[in-house]
């Protein structure tokens, strides 16, 4: 249950000019590459910081790679926004071994990151990438997102036409001491997830351990509301 980089390229951070493009300076010189995370990560991205860097492969790239990951400190954080939903897509699997599993399924106005049927089961779950820590504790979201919102909503909505629902937080780091929802930056997202949980939907987060080449889903983490 791991996601896997190959070519991976250490280097220091420079700057980012935009939420899509980095430059970063490694061995080889200076490199230009794509952010694998359109999120602020103000707190992560500062000049001189190490990253890791991943080749990409794709006929119409315009860079040759990917930065995937930031040291903070000692701790490695991974930034790759696709990297979550890997992990859930396995996680969910093992915890639900032969149900039938969809992506980017569609409830009301939203599309939900999976819907899971088995017999006498179906299951909305929404999957949240977290990067942002402070003292220990891992928060979600590190901008206001109207988006997240939407789906908290969403959710919820789910359990009133017999479904059951997951928002499940996947800290793109270890070690943390808890999750919790981010309220100095958006008080509105965590007084929508609290309320979802009272309804019923199920919040869980998981940390992961990173690696320069890799991260993979570690323990389950305290949820504080």
């Amino acid at each position: 249950m791991a996601v896997v980089y190959d070519q991976v390229l250490p280097g220091r951070f420079i700057s980012r000019p935009n939420r899509f493009v980095a430059h970063v300076e490694t061995l080889a010189g200076e490199v230009v590459c794509h952010v694998k995370n359109t999120g602020r990560c103000r707190e992560l991205l500062l000049p001189g910081v190490p990253v890791v860097l991943a080749r990409a492969f794709g006929e119409h790239r315009k860079t040759a790679y990917d930065l995937v990951a930031v040291y903070k400190g000692e701790m490695l954080v991974n930034i790759d926004s696709q990297a979550p939903n890997a992990l859930a897509r396995d996680y969910l699997a093992r915890r639900y071994p032969g149900a039938r599993m969809r992506a980017e399924a569609a409830f009301g106005s939203s599309r939900l990151d999976f819907h899971v049927r088995d017999a006498g089961l179906s299951l909305y779950v929404e999957v949240k990438g977290c990067t942002l820590e402070k003292d220990g504790l891992a928060l979600f979201p590190d901008a206001p997102t109207q988006r997240g919102l939407k789906h908290l909503k969403s959710l919820q909505e789910s359990l009133g036409q017999g479904h059951q629902a997951l928002a499940l937080f996947i800290i793109q780091m270890r070690p943390v001491a808890a999750f919790s929802p981010h309220d100095k930056m958006h008080p509105a997202f965590g007084q929508a997830l609290r309320r979802a949980a009272r309804a019923g939907v199920e919040v869980l987060a998981y940390d992961c351990l990173v690696r320069e080449d890799g991260m993979s889903l570690g323990d389950e983490v305290r949820v504080v509301l």
